[in-house]
């Protein structure tokens, strides 16, 4: 299972697929899917699922497809290029960085972000974070008409240049961990469920524009109105020094499942997971003896927190794998937490049966 989840990761994250523009994503996901037999449909915002029939509350098992990045929004006379951030870019982290035009499969442009040459960089400067707005693309092209002439268009994508790179153990970094990870511990859940004999009903879903606007999620979400969500996504792993105190999830630690999330900047919005949810997930890592790190932060949410509101209410739990250095162009996560995310899922899911409650009372 470890060598197929670093392929699948791997090959994943070389794709690129900005938020809104996640279709090479899903294309491929879709192929791999289908060369296990299983069957999928895609819904006009590009959200993919399959799904698996079964007995008792249906499951909406999902993750998001998208990375974050930049689009377009001048070309300025000599060729090169401003942009927009799309998605939580952080800025203090971009001067230099390569990057990805996407103008089209074997015809994207790459570029890198620009800085300012140190000998001429006064003093000041040199300790100033760039806004983003001054920030500009060089691809090399040296007027707008070459760039127009290499496919380049106002609201053309960009992302960080996709690499891979690999640590020492079984540590990957990555220019899309957040959440090509959860995409390949979907895959290897299609594996898994595609050979059950029995369980709930289950829509693997692999979503689109969660780093945009955390909703792609919900037209998807509100056709299958399922009874259970479960999401999978990053977990901020607090065990480098600038994270002290932020928490305690570690990676390699083994899965995380959050029990409170909130945003706290613009979007009042997060989750607490519902009880039976937990007991679930917690029943089930007990039972594998495996350790499930719990994880209660602010600052960060994610597309489960509308999809918990569709019609009269869902049962939803966040669960996930540590990473750290999120919203890098280098995140950092551990292929044995993926393992122990699947295993996790897998006995979590075989616990849901006809009889399976969702009363909140029957837990607290």
């Amino acid at each position: 299972m470890k060598d197929r989840l670093r392929a699948d990761l791997t090959d994943l994250m070389m794709i690129p697929g900005l938020s809104g523009h996640e279709d090479r994503v899903r294309r491929e996901i879709a192929t791999r899917l289908a060369s296990m037999g299983v069957a999928t449909r895609t819904d006009r915002l590009g959200n993919l699922v399959a799904t698996f029939d079964g007995d008792g509350p249906s499951v909406m098992l999902f993750t998001h497809m998208d990375q974050l990045g930049f689009v377009v929004r001048r070309i300025e006379a000599d060729g090169f290029l401003r942009v927009e951030r799309l998605g939580g870019v952080p800025e203090r982290a971009l001067p230099s960085q390569p990057v990805l035009v996407c103008v089209g499969e074997g015809r994207d442009v790459p570029g890198l972000i620009a800085n300012k040459s140190h000998h001429a960089t006064t003093p000041e400067e040199k300790y100033r974070v760039v806004p983003y707005q001054e920030l500009y693309i060089d691809t090399g092209l040296a007027s707008a008409e070459a760039v127009e002439a290499a496919g380049i268009r106002i609201g053309s994508p960009v992302v960080y240049a996709p690499n891979v790179v690999r640590l020492a153990g079984d540590r990957i970094a990555g220019t899309s961990v957040d959440d090509r990870a959860g995409c390949a511990v979907l895959l290897e859940m299609a594996r898994a469920l595609s050979e059950r004999d029995a369980g709930p009903p289950v829509h693997l879903v692999f979503s689109v524009q969660e780093e945009y606007n955390l909703r792609g999620a919900l037209p998807m979400a509100q056709s299958l109105a399922p009874d259970i969500a479960i999401q999978l996504d990053l977990v901020l792993a607090t065990d480098t020094p600038d994270m002290t105190g932020r928490g305690d999830v570690a990676l390699g630690g083994g899965p995380a499942m959050s029990l409170f999330s909130f945003h706290g900047r613009g979007t009042l919005n997060g989750v607490i997971p519902h009880p039976a949810m937990v007991h679930l997930f917690e029943q089930a890592a007990e039972g594998l003896g495996m350790p499930l790190q719990r994880s209660a932060h602010i600052g960060a949410l994610t597309d489960l927190s509308y999809v918990q509101h569709v019609g009269e209410g869902v049962a939803c739990v966040d669960l996930g794998f540590p990473m750290r250095y999120s919203h890098s162009s280098l995140e950092v996560c551990d292929l044995n937490d993926l393992v122990g995310l699947t295993e996790l899922l897998k006995a979590g899911l075989a616990g849901i049966g006809p009889g399976f409650s969702l009363d909140r009372d029957d837990y607290t």
